[in-house]
C-alpha cells in the first residue's frame, strides 16, 4: 500500500496576530491534528506557518487559522504550496 504524500503549505497570516498567543495556539492546534512544521513571527507583524500532513488535516488547520486565537484578529491568509520539510512534530520558531 502506497503512503500518501504530505500536503505542504506555507501560510502568511496577517492582522492582529502577534502578542495574542497566536503561535502557541497554532502549535496546540497543529499538534492536535498530528501535523508537522513550524510557526514564527515575522518583522512586519504577520505570522508565517509552514505545515505538512494529510490534506484534510492541513485544510482543517487552515480553517482554524482564519479564526485564530481568542485575542487575535485575522485579516488575511496568503496560502502557497511549499516543499516538504524534514521535521518531526510541530514547533515555534
Amino acid at each position: 500500500m502506497a503512503t500518501e504524500l504530505p500536503w505542504v503549505k506555507v501560510i502568511t497570516v496577517t492582522g492582529r496576530v502577534q502578542g495574542v498567543w497566536f503561535r502557541k495556539n497554532t502549535l496546540h492546534q497543529a499538534q492536535k491534528r498530528q501535523l508537522e512544521g513550524w510557526v514564527m513571527n515575522l518583522d512586519d507583524g504577520s505570522v508565517l506557518v509552514h505545515v505538512q500532513g494529510p490534506k484534510s488535516r492541513v485544510e482543517d488547520l487552515i480553517a482554524w487559522l482564519w479564526k485564530g486565537s481568542p485575542l487575535s484578529r485575522v485579516d488575511h491568509l496568503d496560502i502557497a504550496d511549499a516543499k516538504p520539510l524534514v521535521i518531526n512534530g510541530f514547533e515555534i520558531r
